[in-house]
């Protein structure tokens, strides 16, 4: 069956660190080609030669080349440098990027280009290119940063077909950082009552909000929204990826089976391409960012006649679900 949430959606498949890639935890280069973790180098402030930046922040970026080839050394610089929150370890970020093969001096695709679309990833856990990984940590939301990326913070040997990057290509980037969401992220604010004959919701902070279900009542046949909260942000369209915090009861016994908040945070999930239950998808296009939204959602939206977990079947499911940021 598929999953209620906490489905990963990889941002840009290309940039994914392919570093224990049939790696057997030997300090060598992995089969793939591309660098294990322990070779990556740590990123410096500045070397020379150095590439150019023209352009403003949250647009399309004209990277010069200088004379000479790359130093070989990961570099992170900051050209413009934000206003918002200092990006941790773990954090859900929101990147536009351009980019350009120093090696062959030709332009790769942009998140500016026709048909992109920013990134969104979690800092620092390893899973995309150091490059992006690990460039964002502690910078802040509003920065336009400048990272040259030789193979091994890139595309190692193996290169990418994808981006057409060459075996042992430096590449440089220029990362808008645009958002960051916090994995202990969660609304606040003045919510709004539900109907008595629906779930009741306690706000509790940082912890999962508390679900009363209704004495006495049977549970609806139609999926029931409820905007508790209502965000005055973008609205969610159909192949969005979501960055959520959700909790989850069974009408029947009132039993939360699933919580964010109690494994791992806010999570990110793409909502109407039907990856997640139908009852997400009708129940969350068309909300907006920064609403806190609960959904009741009957065993034909959800389940149907089989178990899901420690769901049994045909049962009715409440949820309350915070939208954070949408791309």
């Amino acid at each position: 069956m598929r999953r209620i949430a906490g489905l990963l959606v990889v941002p840009l498949a290309v940039l994914l660190a392919a570093c224990s890639s049939g790696s057997s935890g030997s300090s060598g280069a992995s089969p793939s080609g591309t660098p294990t973790a322990a070779e990556v180098p740590s990123p410096v402030a500045s070397a020379s030669p150095m590439p150019t930046v023209t352009g403003n922040f949250g647009t399309k970026a004209t990277i010069n080349l200088p004379e000479g080839q790359p130093s070989g050394q990961f570099v992170v610089s900051t050209v413009s440098e934000g206003d918002g929150a200092t990006v941790a370890k773990g954090d859900w970020v929101t990147v536009n990027y351009t980019a350009k093969d120093w090696t062959t001096g030709k332009d790769l695709a942009s998140s500016y280009d026709s048909g992109g679309k920013p990134q969104l990833y979690q800092a620092g856990n390893g899973q995309l290119v150091p490059a992006f990984d690990q460039s964002v940590v502690g910078k802040k939301v509003g920065s336009r940063l400048l990272v040259v990326a030789p193979p091994a913070a890139g595309f190692g040997s193996q290169g990418s077909s994808a981006l057409n990057v060459g075996k042992d290509d430096t590449v440089v980037f220029v990362l808008d950082l645009m958002q960051s969401v916090p994995q202990d992220s969660t609304l606040s604010g003045t919510m709004t009552e539900p109907p008595p004959t629906a779930p009741q919701v306690k706000d509790n902070g940082k912890a999962a909000p508390t679900i009363t279900i209704p004495a006495g009542q049977a549970p609806p046949t139609e999926l029931q929204t409820y905007v508790l909260i209502k965000g005055d942000g973008k609205e969610v369209k159909a192949g969005q990826q979501l960055v959520v915090q959700y909790t989850g009861v069974t009408w029947a016994d009132g039993k939360q089976f699933d919580s964010s908040w109690n494994h791992g945070g806010a999570q990110a999930l793409q909502v109407g391409t039907g990856s997640l239950i139908k009852g997400w998808d009708q129940g969350l296009v068309g909300q907006t960012v920064g609403s806190r939204v609960e959904l009741v959602v009957p065993p034909s939206l959800g389940y149907g006649d089989q178990a899901s977990g420690s769901i049994p079947a045909n049962s009715t499911l409440v949820f309350v679900i915070d939208i954070l940021e949408a791309v």
